[in-house]
């Protein structure tokens, strides 16, 4: 006997950790007191990669003393055939079972330098339960069908592990595995029917077919699994059921559990039935899990035309199924109830059924497949890696998500092949996070590498839960996409119409223009292309979404548009695939509104808003003021930076555009948002200007201010207004007053004029005609002018006009000096004299008669018609005029503030406020409503027609509901506000 101290140190290096170790090298000829015997250093270096190197010498030398006489063949294969090396040491340095095996059977090692051809596992164990011709029965044909199953999985486990060990072993793919795996059960299956015929009285008068399910019907079998059948008998059933049972019996002791719960009834069914019988309990009684379970159903052993004809008489049912009641919800249930039952103590190392497990990838797969495989013949394989490629492939899902599904499903089956080949025994469970030895083999076994850092543990560990959390993700991304729901309640026969056929359903859902449409979807959908087949995916959902707006054909014309424009966004369809809640706003936005379309092809990153009801609320409009005029300061020229406020107000204004018509903003909030995004557009532009004239001039000899006016003053501007402003200016240190105004002049028309440029935009007009003189006076005044103007020759309009001044850009300290300045002008001590009083009541009258537009109706126009926009804010601005001097809280530049400020003052009623806000709110929104609908400024309503019906929507009514009740309500709310502003405006 060698020391046992020393050597034992020496043979470290080699990965043994045994105490025995040396003791063992040294009965096998490979090692001395002074270390490797000459030849053995490479077989030793080879027993370093097994994964448990103590384990494989171990098995080894316990083969040696099992078959002395042919330990020098193996020995000699082992020092100098690389391919039988790697493989017999990766399967005795993984699997006990194994390594019992071969200590049983010495010479089954041999197998491993020619192993027999997967298309020959059929015939080899025909010949095991066979001797002289003869079949075997009984516990003699188990024994024989055992040794021989057993020697397969030797071979297939040694073409799966062999690689760890030599690189001259060329490592099996897991679908070679799997299918290699899949086969033998096939050839096992088969063998056992063969048995049972020869032991079964009377078995020619029965003809059987047995259908495998689950991973065997997929291809996918473990090393260690039930293999779940169904069989389907012809002639006299009882002796089909005898055969049946025999077979089962006879696999079941010799190479796997068969399992047949999964037929109709499960185990309180009959055994074997017939096709009639089959069809009848698939077509009346069948529940959705056993059709999802039949998505793998193939003929595997038995009668080849019996399994034939069954698979063809299931496959229309499969593919079918999606269009039961309640499919999608049903599955996704199933699932659910799938992960209540493991127990939590285990829950987070469960591989096959926990969170993030196998199942989580199973179950989307088949639950896409079933969706959409009714029509896409590509999808209908019982393969799950084959079906995922095909989903990533046909555009169902993401490539990127296919990928990392698959490379993830394929880990975590690894990982359950190490762990089941350790015993030949059936588990999913991942080790014990303190379970080190268990953990250190695992990854040694699966191939993990260390790193400087971490240890092969921690890399494996790190790898097990990154691909748990990846599958958990995609699961839920995949699984519970509400896009799916509504694919599967659209039905088979509606996505694959005919012409004629397609125009009567196109018609009966309510498109005006069928033959329009029809073009519409040709277009989208012709070629073979990925983009192609996803719009193929997408517009049946998108027309029966679209049939529920008011404009269906106007909104499928948009949505091609959109497609059209955005053929090149590599995002667009995917977020649309992935996101029903976006599909299903997007429908009703291009079903609805005009503006959106435009806007969305020149902004189409708000599309990923549209399925998240907070960010289209969208942050306070102080901070994307603030993120607007930052983004323009950091651009190097004028053109540059007003470009960039120009993108991102056409930005915001269609997020805003998209949350008005959802429903998710009031109209306080859209004005709030609308205006402030035309502010901060107008200082971007004015720093601008005001840096480019500088650069120009080579100084700055004024200081400019801008001044709102109107809804712009007002923060309550609509999607269609201009922005009325005053210039006013004020020299500085060293320069006159011709060069101050010549400046603020310079920078006040670049403002207009790169603001005002013709754009496809909604317009950014920057009207100053409510300075002095209008038209006819300067633009740009001097702050002492202004003041000078207003205190000789203002007028009572020009104080009415200037109620809703505020300072908006420019030098702050000018413009707060300009609004303290005008507050005596605007708000006149002792209110107004009987002449000024008469002279607002005079200019009314006159808009009122002169300025409503030829033809429109009085009771329909929202700017100028009868308790419309200028009725509510003509009355408010007189209480302005007449009682802001004593009454500090009218001092207000909004109108809805102002209304309450006279109610709770006394100047008007309560009951004629709530009047005149509910229809000064209405109109507004009305107004919005109708430009959104038209895709232009408009300020008369529709009173017919589809444009009537959208704009009704946005109130809320549905497109089967009488629009004729929004007109009603409008009409009935503006006529009792008119009443109010007659009493208010004109009574003394």
């Amino acid at each position: 006997m060698v020391d046992s101290v020393r050597p034992a140190a020496s043979t470290a290096r080699f990965g043994f950790t045994s105490d025995h170790a040396a003791d063992e090298l040294c009965a096998a000829g490979w090692w001395t007191d002074a270390g490797p015997v000459a030849g053995a250093e490479s077989l030793l270096a080879a027993f370093a990669h097994a994964p448990d190197p103590d384990l494989a010498l171990r098995t080894i030398d316990r083969i040696r003393e099992a078959d002395r006489d042919g330990w020098p063949d193996l020995d000699t294969a082992l020092r100098t055939d690389p391919v039988v090396r790697g493989k017999l040491l990766g399967v005795v340095g993984s699997s006990t079972a194994l390594g019992d095996y071969l200590v049983g059977s010495p010479s089954q090692w041999r197998r491993l330098a020619a192993p027999t051809p997967a298309a020959d596992y059929a015939a080899t164990l025909q010949a095991a339960v066979r001797v002289d011709g003869d079949v075997l029965t009984g516990g003699e044909a188990e024994q024989a069908l055992r040794r021989a199953y057993r020697g397969l999985v030797l071979e297939i486990g040694a073409a799966d592990l062999g690689h760890l060990v030599e690189t001259q072993v060329e490592a099996a793919t897991f679908a070679h595995t799997t299918h290699a795996l899949t086969a033998a059960a096939d050839a096992a299956l088969q063998a056992g029917l063969t048995v049972a015929e020869h032991e079964t009285r009377g078995s020619a008068d029965a003809t059987l077919a047995v259908i495998a399910m689950g991973k065997c019907g997929g291809r996918e079998l473990n090393y260690v699994s039930d293999v779940d059948v169904v069989f389907v008998g012809d002639g006299d059933l009882q002796i089909g059921t005898r055969l049946a049972t025999a077979m089962m019996r006879v696999v079941g002791k010799a190479c796997f559990e068969v399992d047949a719960a999964l037929r109709p009834e499960g185990k309180a069914g009959a055994l074997v039935r017939t096709l009639d019988g089959h069809e009848a309990y698939y077509k009346k009684w069948a529940r959705t899990w056993e059709f999802q379970a039949l998505l793998k159903a193939r003929p595997a052993a038995g009668d080849t035309d019996l399994g034939r004809r069954y698979a063809e008489l299931v496959a229309p049912m499969v593919w079918s199924a999606a269009e039961r009641d309640n499919f999608v919800a049903d599955v996704q249930h199933m699932r659910r109830r799938v992960e209540k039952h493991i127990p939590s103590e285990i829950a987070d190392r469960e591989l096959k059924l926990g969170r993030g497990g196998l199942r989580d990838v199973e179950f989307a797969v088949q639950l896409l497949q079933l969706v959409h495989g009714r029509i896409d013949h590509q999808l209908r394989s019982a393969s799950t890696l084959d079906a995922l490629a095909a989903l990533g492939t046909g555009g169902y899902v993401a490539r990127t998500d296919a990928e990392e599904m698959a490379e993830s499903y394929e880990f975590l089956r690894v990982l359950e092949h190490r762990l089941q080949l350790r015993a030949l025994r059936r588990t999913h469970l991942y080790p014990e996070p303190d379970d080190t030895t268990a953990l250190r083999w695992l990854a040694r076994a699966a191939g993990i590498r260390s790193s400087r850092a971490r240890s092969r543990s921690e890399e494996l560990d790190t790898a097990f839960r990154k691909h748990v959390r990846r599958v958990r993700r995609l699961h839920e991304k995949l699984f519970y996409r509400p896009l799916l729901d509504s694919v599967a309640r659209v039905p088979s026969a509606a996505l694959r119409l005919t012409a004629k056929q397609a125009q009567q359903r196109l018609t009966a859902l309510g498109f005006a223009s069928p033959e329009g449409a029809l073009q519409h979807i040709r277009a989208l959908t012709n070629g073979v292309s990925r983009r192609a087949a996803i719009q193929q995916t997408l517009l049946p959902v998108l027309l029966d979404l679209l049939a529920d707006t008011p404009e269906p054909d106007g909104g499928l014309l948009a949505y091609r548009r959109v497609s059209e424009a955005l053929a090149d966004t590599p995002w667009y369809l995917r977020v649309l695939r992935d996101e029903a809640a976006v599909v299903e706003n997007l429908a009703t936005l291009l079903g609805t509104s005009r503006l959106v379309p435009d806007l969305l092809v020149r902004a189409p990153e708000v599309l990923h808003m549209l399925g998240d009801a907070e960010r289209l609320r969208g942050r306070p409009p102080a901070e994307t003021a603030t993120s607007l005029r930052a983004a323009a300061r950091r651009q190097p020229g004028l053109d540059a930076a007003v470009a960039t406020a120009r993108s991102l107000r056409r930005h915001e204004m269609l997020r805003v555009a998209c949350a008005d018509v959802l429903g998710l903003l009031d109209v306080p909030a859209v004005c709030d948002a609308l205006s402030s995004v035309w502010v901060a557009v107008l200082q971007s532009a004015l720093e601008a200007a005001t840096r480019y004239q500088q650069a120009q001039v080579g100084s700055v000899p004024a200081r400019l201010a801008v001044i709102g006016m109107g809804r712009l003053g007002g923060s309550e501007l609509g999607y269609g207004s201009d922005a009325d402003v005053l210039f006013v200016c004020e020299r500085t240190s060293g320069a006159t007053d011709e060069q101050a105004l010549k400046f603020a002049t310079a920078v006040a028309e670049t403002v207009r004029k790169v603001l005002g440029a013709p754009t496809q935009d909604p317009a950014l007009e920057v009207d100053a005609n409510l300075r002095p003189e209008g038209r006819s006076g300067p633009l740009v005044r001097t702050f002492e002018s202004y003041r000078t103007y207003y205190e000789r020759w203002g007028e009572v309009w020009e104080a009415q006009a200037l109620l809703r001044a505020r300072f908006l850009a420019g030098d702050t300290d000018l413009g707060d000096r300009f609004i303290v300045a005008i507050d005596p002008f605007r708000y006149p001590e002792g209110g107004l004299d009987a002449a000024k009083l008469r002279e607002v009541r005079r200019i009314k009258a006159r808009v009122d008669t002169e300025r409503l537009p030829r033809g429109a109706d009085p009771s329909m126009h929202t700017k100028l018609g009868r308790g419309g926009l200028a009725d509510v804010e003509w009355t408010v601005q007189l209480a302005q005029l007449r009682h802001a001097h004593e009454v500090p809280e009218l001092r207000t530049t909004s109108t809805p503030a102002a209304l309450e400020t006279m109610a709770e003052t006394g100047l008007a009623a309560r009951e004629d406020v709530d009047a005149l806000r509910e229809a000064w709110s209405l109109a507004t929104r009305a107004r919005n409503a109708a430009m959104l609908v038209r895709g232009k400024a408009v300020d008369q309503l529709p009173t017919s027609g589809r444009e009537l019906t959208a704009v009704a929507s946005v109130f809320g009514y549905g497109v089967d509901e009488d629009a004729g009740e929004f007109l009603d309500t409008y009409r009935k709310t503006t006529r009792q506000a008119h009443a109010v502003v007659e009493r208010l405006f004109y009574d003394e």
